[in-house]
């Protein structure tokens, strides 16, 4: 444990910091595995109604810094075109 007081300050800031974007990615995470699950049961008007705001969520951790922007990237693309060559 820190003798420090401001380092005892950093150190319970860091928990709440760490215990928020924990739950940030958890929800994101999930919102991508509903969709996910969508495509898989081949379930196109649900994948489709989750999509849009699986993609805001999505967008929102990355701008908070929770993920890299390239790994926010990186998913929208890949659902988008999973519930798109749902169509075909």
């Amino acid at each position: 444990m820190a003798n420090i007081k401001s380092a005892e300050k950093r150190i319970e800031q860091s928990a709440k910091q760490r215990a928020r974007n924990r739950a940030q990615r958890s929800r994101m995470r999930g919102a991508v595995r509903e969709v996910r699950q969508a495509v898989a049961d081949g379930d196109q008007a649900k994948a489709q109604e989750l999509l849009a705001d699986t993609l805001s969520l999505v967008d929102v951790t990355a701008r908070k810094k929770v993920i890299h922007s390239n790994a926010a990237g990186r998913t929208k693309s890949r659902l988008t075109r999973a519930v798109a060559q749902m169509k075909d």
